[in-house]
């Protein structure tokens, strides 16, 4: 069955993962995980909500084994038709669905970037938790990179604006439509506290970075504020506020959890 997703995949990697905006980004989240990828210990690694690939292949470059997941066949069908090494397969996987008995193996670490977790709902991601404990080695990690609900850039530009109905349209508990490539998808947004409440029972939580506090939305790619050299100056605004105290107030953060 077509989902949004599957019409999202056709532009996706232009429209987000090879952008100047999607690779700035992207590169915040690589600083943290460097220490943990470019260790001697290869890794067994689950991606949840891969997209189009481009992680997981970084990943098998460095000689870890990646079972990459999307639920959307479209995302699926792009990832596999890119160069990519043996110890890296993709399989089609509803992260709703997955349990203990899905893959017939554990892992190292649970991967998802970019929002891929802000497709559940809270009730939901309680249940992806447990879930998520019981497919991981002892001393495993998850490591998540989710949307907020206090984006400031998103706050400025739409007020700047005059909607303030999108100004505000991250800060609820309840369900949303996101527009990703043209298409609306189901979202919810989660403040780190809300994870780590969520996770607390299986999981502890290791850090929390912030992913764009400067560095804006991938909206605002075809604007001046993605272009050299004010692109340079987010990102070196973005290497400076890292605390945890922003996290919240980016366009997203990290969290990293060590399984209990």
């Amino acid at each position: 069955m077509v989902n949004g997703f599957d019409i999202a995949s056709v532009e996706y990697d232009s429209a987000f993962t090879f952008s100047n905006i999607g690779k700035a980004q992207r590169r915040m989240v690589y600083k943290y995980l460097n220490p943990l990828l470019n260790q001697k210990e290869k890794l067994s690694i689950l991606e949840l909500n891969c997209g189009t690939g481009e992680d997981a292949i970084q990943f098998a470059k460095l000689g870890h084994h990646i079972l990459a997941t999307d639920i959307s066949e479209g995302m699926i069908k792009v990832a596999k038709a890119k160069t990519h090494s043996k110890n890296l397969s993709f399989k089609i996987q509803d992260i709703n669905t997955i349990d203990e008995t899905s893959f017939n193996r554990k892992f190292d670490l649970i991967f998802s970037n970019f929002g891929g977790l802000n497709c559940l709902s809270q009730i939901e991601l309680k249940t992806f938790f447990y879930s998520a404990s019981q497919l991981l080695h002892a001393n495993g990690k998850i490591i998540l990179v989710i949307m907020p609900k206090h984006c400031l850039w998103e706050q400025t530009y739409y007020t700047l604006k005059g909607d303030l109905k999108n100004a505000k349209r991250r800060n609820t508990s309840g369900r949303v439509f996101a527009n990703v490539d043209g298409v609306n998808v189901e979202t919810w947004y989660h403040n780190p506290n809300d994870i780590i409440d969520l996770a607390k029972s299986h999981f502890n939580t290791v850090k929390v970075k912030p992913i764009g506090l400067s560095i804006p939305p991938s909206y605002l790619e075809n604007s001046f504020l993605s272009k050299q050299p004010i692109i340079s100056v987010f990102k070196a605004l973005d290497n400076t506020f890292t605390s945890a105290f922003w996290a919240k107030y980016a366009d997203h953060y990290l969290i990293e959890l060590t399984k209990k």
